[in-house]
């Protein structure tokens, strides 16, 4: 039978959580530069649409 220290032990040597942790944060790091990116250009897009309109 394992002792508490044993198991505690285990589970402090255990990455596994902190790789889930780390790939969690690098997608949400990866969907704010892509929700900068489309806020960015989407922002020119309708400044060149507007500019376009009105040349019409």
């Amino acid at each position: 039978m394992e002792t508490m220290k044993q198991k505690m032990m285990e589970l402090w040597s255990d990455e596994e959580g902190a790789t889930m942790v780390e790939y969690g944060l690098m997608v949400a790091l990866i969907a704010v530069v892509a929700l900068a990116g489309v806020i960015l250009i989407g922002n020119e897009l309708l400044a060149l649409f507007t500019d376009v309109a009105g040349r019409l």
